[in-house]
């Protein structure tokens, strides 16, 4: 009996001690990704100015396909906006902010089963004849210690997508399909 309680409490110390820690990590988070696409910043802002488009090349509309999607706002730029449902990829919502054709993309990102919004953008810089194209998203995790753990780590977890979303963008706008 002496041996569980044991257990329990070095359990409950950890807890306590990783929630701890949690309050002490810093509230900001960031990710970022860039890749380079053989072609002029003009080919490629139409896939990113049109929230239409974005089904095409960013990964969670690939991972499920029964998302349910909704348009409203802007057609395309600033005042677009879309929102979605999805099992797998959670609810969430996407503005886009400002938009500085054919150079910069921003946008507001809400999940309506998480905290304060965090805040994306996409910035094209032309390279010769091809674009480099650096997809970056920060925000705040405000005084959640386990949304601060999250922040820890948000670069590994949200750089896969990034990436994937730019192999997916970049084979498109190079091929023009």
């Amino acid at each position: 009996m002496r041996i569980l309680i044991r257990v329990l409490a070095l359990l409950v110390l950890f807890v306590v001690l990783v929630i701890a820690a949690g309050f002490l990590l810093p509230a900001r988070f960031e990710a970022s990704r860039s890749t380079v696409i053989a072609t002029v910043p003009e080919k490629i802002w139409p896939l990113l100015e049109d929230p239409r488009a974005w089904k095409r090349w960013t990964v969670w509309n690939q991972r499920d396909p029964a998302m349910e999607v909704q348009y409203s706002g802007a057609a395309r730029g600033a005042g677009a906006v879309w929102s979605w449902r999805s099992k797998t990829e959670g609810d969430g919502r996407m503005s886009f902010v400002k938009a500085e054709p054919p150079h910069e993309l921003t946008y507001q990102l809400e999940f309506s089963d998480s905290g304060p919004a965090s805040y994306g953008e996409l910035r094209l810089e032309p390279e010769g004849s091809s674009t480099r194209v650096i997809w970056s998203m920060s925000g705040e995790a405000g005084w959640n210690p386990f949304a601060r753990w999250f922040g820890v780590f948000a670069n590994r977890v949200i750089g896969p997508d990034f990436e994937a979303g730019l192999a997916n963008l970049k084979r498109l706008a190079e091929t023009g399909a």
